[in-house]
């Protein structure tokens, strides 16, 4: 299975191996590395699966796309990042939440996260690589982060042999706990640094300094290259088709569906990766309907599906799900280039680059609603949503989440398609405990983080995850704030 750029439109488009393209991370035309196909899943193969643990289920997957690394690494690897210590309790349960929806509690990591189930395996893919491309530079990696991506990341690379990684994260754009996980840190390879604007001048920043081949020559003069933990990488990407397939089995597996059922998915998404994940599970054939992504007020992706034009020059929101706090969708690109090729993903990129926006053809929007639907929740609807549910139904749900099961009863209100919701739960409430805390009238005894999160466990009877309160005794390594013109400086 080799790999090639979303944006190549050569006759005979350059391809490289998997572990070229997650040592690389981004195409050196500034495109994303997509497989040049698209393993198949059959029934037969989804049956096995079921009878697996997570980590042989991600072994499995991921072979059929990472087919130069040895199978035997892979599940040494995927043990170590998918065990117990890492994930208390399991990798990615399915808890039911109410009629038909079930919530893909992806957030049981380190830093309490979705993001941590890409990050902890990821590193370990990214130090193979550099030894199967016979690679003795440093890898300095660069990430851009909405909140989340920042901390598993540099929970999963710190002190890793070979690896520098540098996060910038968007000054008074994260949620309190967020913005303490980071600047926190501990390791002796992880550099954390505040910049002036939204995330997606940060990720600009970043695609920047990438795209910027002095910068790349002077790093490499000073024995470094440039990759990315972003989901713009390919290692960060795949990782995440794994727990569609599984959440699917261990439905199967648990008597809630039959093997062939087809189920709709529900994704809370700033920069589409993943969802778009989940688009891939399902043209590998996993039994998936509807794909409903799921925006806060920066709604520019519902726009999208809904009007067939993207456009980012639009009022930026800062919300109570930052994380999806995205204007410029990086990963959908690569739904582009799915459904249009080269060409046609060239041209708009080119073109949203230029002008800030891009329409599709009428007939490929038809295309893209056979398989997806985009809805929007307000911040009004947001807390709404948090203190239904809880109250109804018991369950505590972080901002992002609620904006999922906002969106999905949206959904099923105006399709009336009652089959069955599998909802990726992206983040624990407590990392967001203030917004979840105003959202159910609880009144804190204070503003101290250590008082919100006493004040959403007593009142729910719940229980904050140690690795939060942790954070909040550590000291603070990381204090700087930038100008995005400035990120170069800090790269190299």
């Amino acid at each position: 299975m080799n790999y090639i750029s979303t944006r190549d439109t050569a006759e005979t488009p350059r391809s490289i191996s998997s572990a070229e393209a997650i040592k690389t991370g981004l195409a050196p035309d500034s495109g994303l590395f997509m497989p040049e196909s698209i393993p198949a899943l059959d029934e037969a193969a989804i049956t096995r699966l079921t009878e697996m643990t997570y980590a042989e289920r991600a072994t499995e997957i991921l072979s059929m796309f990472l087919t130069d690394y040895d199978r035997e690494a892979l599940l040494a690897d995927c043990t170590e990042a998918y065990s117990e210590a890492r994930f208390p309790g399991g990798a990615a349960p399915v808890v039911p939440i109410g009629d038909d929806m079930y919530s893909l509690e992806l957030w049981h990591g380190p830093t309490c996260a979705f993001k941590d189930m890409a990050l902890q395996i990821m590193p370990r893919l990214l130090s193979r690589a550099l030894t199967m491309t016979g690679e003795r530079r440093l890898a300095h990696i660069l990430v851009a982060t909405s909140g989340d991506t920042g901390k598993a990341a540099l929970e999963g690379y710190k002190d890793v042999p070979g690896i520098k990684i540098s996060v910038f994260y968007p000054d008074d754009g994260v949620s309190a706990m967020q913005k303490r996980q980071m600047i926190t840190q501990e390791g002796e390879n992880v550099f954390v640094t505040a910049v002036k604007g939204n995330f997606d001048d940060a990720q600009n920043g970043v695609k920047k300094i990438f795209a910027d081949h002095s910068l790349a020559e002077k790093a490499a003069q000073n024995g470094m290259f440039f990759s990315s933990a972003n989901s713009i990488n390919w290692g960060r990407l795949a990782p995440q088709i794994v727990y569609y397939i599984s959440a699917y089995c261990d439905l199967v597996r648990d008597n809630e569906i039959f093997m062939g059922d087809v189920v709709n998915v529900c994704v809370p998404t700033g920069n589409f990766g993943n969802i778009f994940a989940a688009y891939i599970a399902k043209q590998m054939g996993l039994p998936l309907g509807k794909l409903i992504c799921a925006s806060n007020s920066n709604c520019v992706l519902t726009d999208f599906f809904n009007e067939g034009e993207y456009d980012r020059m639009r009022t930026f929101y800062k919300t109570m799900s930052p994380s999806m706090d995205i204007l410029i969708s990086s990963n959908l690109e690569r739904l582009l280039y799915a459904i249009g090729g080269a060409e046609f993903t060239a041209e708009r990129m080119a073109s949203l680059a230029g002008d800030g926006s891009y329409k599709i053809p009428y007939k490929v929007q038809e295309e893209l609603a056979e398989s997806f639907a985009g809805y929007c929740l307000s911040e009004t609807e947001t807390g709404e949503v948090i203190k239904r549910i809880f109250e109804e139904k018991g369950y505590l749900a972080d901002p992002h989440t609620a904006v999922g099961i906002g969106c999905a009863e949206k959904y099923i209100e105006e399709s009336g398609d009652t089959r069955k919701i599998i909802l990726a739960s992206t983040a624990s409430p407590y990392k967001f405990a203030a917004d979840v805390c105003r959202s159910l009238d609880i009144e804190p005894a204070s503003d101290e983080p250590m008082d919100i999160i006493s004040a959403l466990e007593n009142a729910t009877d719940t229980k904050a995850p140690a690795q939060l309160t942790r954070t909040l005794t550590m000291d603070v390594r990381f204090d700087g704030v930038i100008d995005p013109t400035d990120m170069p400086n800090v790269a190299v």
